[in-house]
């Protein structure tokens, strides 16, 4: 995008301003209005209404629980025990189950799910075709020994039989946990043999960019490798035919149907395990409870995302992201879970815009890197496609340049509600997210989320604003790890988040908490780039960096050099043939000069194929610095947990030039 260009806005200018009657409707103002009328507590605003939520917090989920209806046994003894993190002790006297709350919204006015992948579709799937799938595979669980604190694995795409098996499990107590089809077999064991599960629910294989991948090779060698294991269920995704010794086939497991029957358990008891990234190491194994995980989403989709009965919900995601278990819980709210499986640009970058078009899609959620592609393919989807149904489109992964917000409203609609967000797997929840209450400024999230105390903090533990620091939560959260399985006397725990403040969780994100009640994220905490006393991060060089229309990607890395120096060298990738040449990179150098600081003009910019990503699709900042630093591949980074592993040959070469 040159300068010139329409769509170059300044941060934290207005986009967009909610109309009386979207406010009037939201779910954030009944909730406000209930609270006045119920609970006697009346707030002018949502910054008031946050601000009681943190100091005040037992009320506030209090009066969340209440005001959602949660279905429990039992009466709520105690709140929280104690606000000492780690925290433990949420709600005690209750028992409770989240797919019993999520199944509390069975209608077949409207689908449950929506489904469609590169082979064909979309098509509808009822509530009662789900629920009858779902109380199928759980008596086939309990009748092969299957119970509470048991595990069940799933290797398994964005598809209908991944959303059955987790919700299947979770009815009777079981404990879920799922991998994605395009991991290998070492990457899966590593992350599934730490939790030892009875159960494997694993497809044939998956398509991806036109291209179809056998994957019963690998079940088989998950099988033979993890020893836990004593049952397979083999879905048929390619081949309605295919078999795998030793395993039942997915139609005789779900095929009976019948009555689902819910185990209520304690607030805390294990729903799921999801894992780091797992850059360097094994990737660590974070469990979350039910009632934690059926609280925060209630409140994340239904007052933050505003979901209503029917509206239908879209994340573009895999299963081995949180973003799947948030896009599952959707239905939490009574709303149709989109599920996509396939590649985001095939057979080209509309894929998904024509999805939104063909469901009546509500909210689009993606990632800043996909607004970024379609920015750089001037793709317009309000003149290709039908989107008068869409209401909000969202962003997480890594943070969206102002640019990327105006782009919204100048190519998808000015109607609509930009929002986004930003928390962590570790939660699997948002701190910073959106407000249907509130104006949407460029290159901003919205509001930090209700109960959640973010805060932004100096290196020595002091209270920032408007200025970038830690982001820290003083407060706990009901969704933060019970604990990590294995982890002796929480360990690995407390070194992840408790290490640098005490008793405060820091995340490992730069962050700026704006005077309007927003927050600016500036990237990890642990690649900023600090050079002659200024400290910037990294995600402001790539707004700079790739508004340029011909850089589709970049990596930018700090050095210190031995006997002192700081080398900073700025990696980018070039669209279609676009070769590096001096011209090109006096344009980048000027930009960064120009937009951000003569201190950051990079020392080196070097042309390379692929940025390296870890599955998630997060740019291996601190690996990459510690390979260029001269630390072996195999010390810095889990090979297993990088979507592109051949990307960092390039490095280790490229060290020699450095040393």
């Amino acid at each position: 995008m040159d300068e010139e260009s329409p769509d170059r806005v300044e941060e934290g200018a207005i986009l967009w301003t909610p109309d009386r009657g979207f406010v009037s409707e939201s779910n954030m103002k009944a909730f406000m209005e209930w609270l006045s009328g119920k609970k006697g507590r009346t707030f002018e605003n949502y910054a008031s209404l946050w601000e009681w939520s943190t100091l005040h917090l037992e009320d506030f989920w209090l009066a969340l629980w209440e005001y959602m209806d949660v279905i429990h046994t039992g009466e709520v003894e105690t709140v929280l025990q104690s606000r000492e993190m780690p925290s433990r002790g949420w709600f005690r006297g209750v028992a409770l189950n989240y797919a019993e709350n999520l199944f509390r919204n069975a209608n077949d006015n409207h689908p449950a799910m929506i489904v469609k992948n590169e082979m064909g579709g979309p098509r509808e799937v009822s509530w009662s075709e789900m629920m009858a799938r779902v109380a199928a595979l759980a008596g086939f669980m309990k009748k092969n020994g299957i119970g509470k604190g048991d595990r069940v694995a799933g290797y398994l795409p964005n598809i209908p039989e991944a959303v059955i098996s987790f919700l299947a499990a979770a009815s009777i107590g079981a404990v879920w946990s799922g991998c994605s089809p395009d991991l290998g077999s070492r990457s899966v064991v590593d992350r599934f043999e730490q939790i030892g599960p009875k159960l494997l629910v694993a497809v044939d294989g998956y398509t991806y960019g036109g291209k179809s991948y056998d994957r019963r090779g690998v079940v088989s060698e998950i099988v033979s490798s993890i020893r836990t294991i004593e049952h397979v269920v083999l879905v048929p995704y390619l081949d309605p035919q295919s078999r795998l010794e030793g395993a039942t086939a997915w139609e005789e497991c779900t095929a009976d149907g019948g009555t689902i029957e819910f185990e209520r358990m304690p607030f805390e008891h294990p729903l799921w395990i999801l894992y780091s990234s797992g850059t360097t190491g094994l990737p660590k194994p974070i469990v979350q409870g039910h009632g934690g995980i059926l609280l925060e989403h209630l409140k994340m989709m239904i007052l933050h995302t505003d979901l209503k009965k029917g509206d239908r919900f879209f994340w573009f995601t895999s299963t081995s992201w949180m973003m799947w278990n948030v896009l599952v819980s959707s239905m939490l709210a009574s709303a149709t879970a989109i599920l996509y499986d396939g590649s985001a640009s095939f057979p080209d970058i509309g894929v998904l815009w024509q999805l939104a078009e063909k469901t009546g899609m509500s909210v689009f959620g993606t990632s800043a890197s996909f607004i970024n592609a379609c920015m750089k393919e001037k793709i317009v989807p309000e003149k290709r496609f039908r989107l008068s149904e869409l209401k909000s489109v969202s962003y997480t992964g890594s943070p969206l340049s102002p640019a990327g917000f105006k782009w919204v409203y100048s190519n998808v609609g000015e109607r609509i509600w930009v929002t986004s967000v930003s928390g962590g797997t570790d939660v699997c929840t948002a701190f910073l997210i959106g407000c249907p209450l509130l104006p949407v400024r460029a290159g901003e999230m919205q509001c930090r989320a209700l109960g959640a105390s973010v805060k932004s903090f100096s290196d020595d533990g002091r209270e920032l604003y408007g200025e970038v620091g830690e982001l820290v939560l003083t407060e706990p959260l009901p969704s933060m790890p019970v604990f990590f399985w294995n982890d002796r006397n929480d360990e690995r725990y407390k070194e992840s988040y408790f290490s640098m403040y005490d008793g405060v969780w820091r995340h490992g994100d730069w962050v700026k908490l704006t005077p309007s009640g927003g927050a600016v994220i500036y990237g990890r905490s642990d690649s900023t780039l600090k050079r002659q006393g200024i400290r910037v991060g990294t995600s402001e060089i790539y707004r700079s960096v790739e508004s340029v229309p011909e850089v589709m990607d970049s990596l930018v890395i700090g050095i210190e050099k031995k006997g002192g120096g700081y080398y900073l060298p700025l990696f980018v990738v070039l669209r279609d043939d676009r070769i590096l040449d001096d011209e090109l990179k006096a344009r980048i150098r000027s930009r960064i000069r120009s937009e951000l600081s003569p201190r950051h003009v990079p020392d080196d910019i070097v042309q390379i194929k692929e940025v390296p990503k870890t599955l998630n699709g997060k740019k291996l900042e601190v690996p990459v610095k510690r390979i260029l630093s001269g630390q072996p591949v195999e010390k810095v980074v889990n090979l297993g947990s990088v979507s592109n592993p051949s990307s960092l040959r390039f490095f280790e070469e490229f060290r020699s030039r450095i040393s």
